[in-house]
Parts: structure tokens; sequence; C-alpha cells
């Protein structure tokens, strides 16, 4: 079945700005990733995160993430799917550079 998001995330930390990502934001038993080629995954800091990236196009197409609560997180970059599917969806901006939160534009 398809899951309706209340909204997709645009975070301005290092990492994320230089993606260009929106983030749609899953838990891992929600989500079933087929990928067609290899991926590279990257890590760095913590290594909590690691973003997954396409070794054909080099696009990152999602990351996984070991949150502090025990969960486990997938974020799938939404401008790897049709503009159409998330025009209608509201963009939340995160400030990860600074203040981690939620800031109001």
């Amino acid at each position: 079945a398809d899951m309706l998001l209340e909204s997709i995330t645009s975070c301005n930390c290092s990492m994320c700005y230089r993606l260009g990502a929106l983030w749609a934001y899953y838990t891992v038993d929600q989500v079933d990733i087929k990928v067609k080629s290899e991926a590279t995954v990257y890590l760095w800091g913590s290594k909590v995160r690691s973003y997954h990236s396409c070794t054909f196009c080099g696009c990152t197409t999602h990351y996984t993430q070991k949150r502090d609560d025990g969960t486990n997180r997938v974020a799938i970059n939404a401008r790897m799917a049709a503009p159409e599917i998330f025009k209608s969806v509201n963009v939340r901006f995160f400030d990860g550079a600074d203040t981690f939160k939620y800031v109001e534009k």
C-alpha cells in the first residue's frame, strides 16, 4: 500500500546541503529498497548514518540511521522520484547546520 506523507524535509547540514536532497522518512520495516546496480555507502563522524549512492549515476538514493531511541530510520531521497509524486507534499526545513530544529520559512 502507498503511504501518504505529511511532509518531506529539506536540511541544511553540510551533507544534505551538498546533496540537495528532500528526505521522506520511514522506519526500516516500512520500506523495501531494490537496486539494479551496486551502491556505495558513505559514513562519517559517529557512523550512525549511512548514505547510499548509485555507482552508475552517483545520485544519493537514501540513508539509513540507527536513532537514539533504538529505531532504524530510512530516509528516501524524494528527488529521485518523479516530481508529481511529491508536488503536493509540504516541505519542512530542518536547521541541521546550527540549531538542529525545524524552522518556519
